[in-house]
């Protein structure tokens, strides 16, 4: 939920200063500072196939009659400073599957760092707690220390870049079409994080705590001196 509270709330102040302090830090590829989030998504095919408006132009028409596919989850990983994100669909959103990204997170795309700064939100799965429902608790232990875990506030994934992506991927790649499968839509979402990746698209982050402290003033507790 992209929201900001209305009134003072030190739990939402607390969080929001925390990630943008670490939104602030230098680059560094020993500690690289990734975001990750994930969202539903409906899988529907057609029941007509869809035709050409004309013979000149690729806008399609879709009948409005479709069949429901199931659901999946898409996640999405991006290191904003590193220009670099990957989406990956998978069938369920439980622990497991948050546990089996992170390895491959961890052991894949960053397996030489000393820590994998990570932006989140604070959804039930995401917690090292699902590392000890997956794997041995040694192989659990080593994965949770790999990682410095930064939560954003609640109703507040608006902090989170990884929610960014999201709505970019969404409007340049899934809107105004219908995918009936997971195989399918992984072979989209490939197409379209590495045609973005091979642009070099970082996200440039200005919004900073002293930005905060006056533009939301309204958020923070008045303390008595």
């Amino acid at each position: 939920m992209w929201c900001i509270p209305p009134k003072q709330n030190a739990e939402f102040v607390a969080h929001m200063e925390d990630i943008l302090s670490v939104y602030s830090r230098p680059y560094d590829e020993k500690r690289p500072v990734v975001c990750m989030d994930e969202k539903p998504y409906q899988l529907l095919g057609d029941e007509y196939p869809a035709i050409n408006m004309s013979e000149s132009n690729h806008v399609r028409k879709f009948d409005c009659e479709y069949s429901r596919k199931g659901t999946c989850s898409i996640f999405m990983f991006t290191e904003p400073l590193g220009g670099w994100r990957e989406a990956h669909a998978l069938p369920q959103r439980r622990a497991e599957e948050w546990a089996y990204q992170m390895k491959w997170l961890i052991d894949e795309v960053y397996p030489d760092v000393d820590k994998i700064v990570l932006v989140m939100d604070n959804l039930n799965t995401h917690t090292t707690a699902s590392f000890y429902k997956v794997f041995s608790p040694e192989e659990a232990l080593r994965l949770s220390q790999k990682l410095e875990i930064h939560y954003t506030p609640k109703h507040g994934s608006w902090l989170d870049i990884a929610e960014i992506e999201l709505s970019a991927m969404t409007l340049q790649c899934l809107d105004n079409r219908r995918i009936p499968t997971i195989e399918q839509l992984n072979k989209i979402l490939k197409q379209w994080y590495c045609r973005r990746n091979s642009m070099q698209k970082g996200v440039c982050w200005q919004f900073t705590s002293p930005d905060a402290r006056t533009k939301l003033k309204h958020l923070y507790p008045i303390v008595q001196m």
